[in-house]
């Protein structure tokens, strides 16, 4: 079951970025199992983390100076809010990455970047997610969850690389992290942990013709 789930998300995933090699075609029905049946020990062990991870980030954020830019985000870095369809509906969004935390001396410990095309895809008991501009383009699959939140286990791309790596491959690539719903037509996708750069990445999910 977790090789024909692994199956399902390489193919997604390559479906959504028209990647260069073929996937094995998925078992109808595999999504409906449990995400923790896909995740990788190392992504559940920073999902359990991540609560400390946020509190650190957004602590050292804050101590940095930013405090300012922070609160002008309203709920954006609240760990604790949680609302009913965490899932964002199909269709095109704009998506801004916010990294908080730097992991190596000399890095900020704040840094918004200018939002880019993202978007979601119903792919039955599952979603797809994947950022379509910039640099670095997480790509993946969100799972509902009982807990309320969603649950996104995708990899990233980087550069101009158009194949997708499939996940558990690289953990350096691997991305784990909780999709929420925090406002009206508002999301986040927070990303505990991640290999590089920073202690938590979190990405604000609005529709693409919204006002913000």
């Amino acid at each position: 079951m977790k090789q024909a789930l692994a199956a399902l998300m390489a193919a997604a995933m390559l479906a959504s970025c028209g990647g260069g090699r073929e996937a094995p075609a998925p078992e109808r029905g595999v999504a409906n199992s449990d995400w923790r049946r896909v995740a990788t020990a190392a992504d559940r062990n920073r999902l359990r983390r991540w609560r400390t991870a946020w509190l650190d980030a957004v602590g050292r954020a804050r101590a940095s100076g930013a405090e300012g830019e922070i609160d002008a985000q309203g709920v954006l870095f609240d760990p604790d809010i949680v609302m009913a369809e965490a899932v964002p509906p199909p269709g095109d969004y704009r998506c801004r990455v916010f990294k908080l935390g730097a992991k190596d001396p000399g890095m900020r410990d704040y840094v918004a970047y200018t939002a880019f095309p993202c978007r979601i895809e119903d792919d039955g008991e599952v979603a797809r997610f994947h950022k379509t501009g910039g640099s670095q383009r997480p790509m993946g699959l969100i799972f509902s969850d009982r807990s309320g939140r969603a649950v996104f286990l995708g990899t990233l791309i980087v550069g101009d690389e158009t194949r997708v790596l499939d996940y558990g491959r690289d953990a350096t690539r691997d991305m784990a992290g909780f999709v929420d719903r925090i406002g009206d037509r508002r999301w986040r996708l927070a990303l505990p942990l991640p290999a590089f750069e920073s202690t938590l990445d979190v990405i604000e999910i609005v529709p693409a013709g919204a006002g913000r």
